[in-house]
């Protein structure tokens, strides 16, 4: 007797998704299941200017073929991930907004003498909540 696939289970497996990553040396979009990205311009800090980024960004990758880059390396679990450390504060049953805050405060003790570094964290947070309510991540 022969095996019914379980096409839901494929389709979980092959799926592939927009992921916003935010890195000491790249911010932007990429996909889940290859080397795709789509980098945040540089001088890009206006909320309207980012939501039209975003909106060009998910044509992009609905374009984009994966066999044409590289495969997804396994995800490091860099400290400089601003945006991971918050969803790792959500996925620990914080609300939103709360685990922005106190993500902030956790950076504000760790990086005390590095004003750069806080206004970052400060700008991803405050785009964190921005995509959230956007209904982008």
């Amino acid at each position: 007797m022969s095996e019914v696939p379980d096409y839901r289970k494929l389709q979980q497996q092959t799926a592939r998704e927009l992921i916003w990553s935010s890195h000491r040396t790249f911010q932007g979009w990429t996909c889940s299941q290859c080397e795709w990205n789509y980098p945040l311009p540089t001088l890009l800090t206006e909320a309207e200017a980012r939501t039209a980024y975003d909106r060009l960004a998910a044509a992009k990758f609905r374009e984009h073929k994966c066999t044409a880059h590289l495969a997804r390396s396994p995800v490091s679990t860099d400290e400089d991930n601003f945006t991971g450390r918050i969803r790792k504060l959500i996925s620990q049953g914080f609300k939103p907004k709360d685990a922005v805050e106190l993500f902030l405060q956790e950076v504000a003790l760790e990086y005390r003498n590095d004003p750069k570094t806080l206004e970052r964290a400060k700008i991803e947070g405050e785009d964190f909540l921005r995509r959230l309510k956007a209904g982008l991540i």
